[in-house]
């Protein structure tokens, strides 16, 4: 699992790229850690390179949903394959977040 971060004015993207399974979920949290400073911006989570998240890698997400609405920001998932985008209908996460398709 690769995890890319960019933060342009305001708004900091994080690419995942790979399987955000429970064995790298630790190593992605704290990845993801520094954003949460950021959280008062916009953050794209961007999963058009994902291919694969367990409970553990939506952990990390609602962790960072947490942040964000704790400091008045936004989360946005952008680019689920068919397959992430299913289980974030079946945890009903997709009530939780703002999705955008590419």
């Amino acid at each position: 699992m690769e995890v890319k971060i960019v933060t342009e004015g305001t708004t900091t993207t994080v690419s995942f790229i790979g399987r955000l399974d429970t064995p790298v979920s630790q190593e992605v949290a704290a990845k993801v850690e520094p954003v949460l400073e950021k959280a008062d911006g916009i953050i794209v989570l961007d999963c058009k390179e994902m291919s694969y998240i367990s409970s553990s890698g939506l952990r990390i997400f609602l962790t960072v949903r947490k942040a964000a609405a704790a400091k008045g920001g936004r989360v946005i998932v952008r680019d689920m394959n068919p397959d992430i985008r299913n289980v974030f209908m079946m945890t009903g996460f997709l009530n939780l977040f703002e999705i955008q398709e590419g």
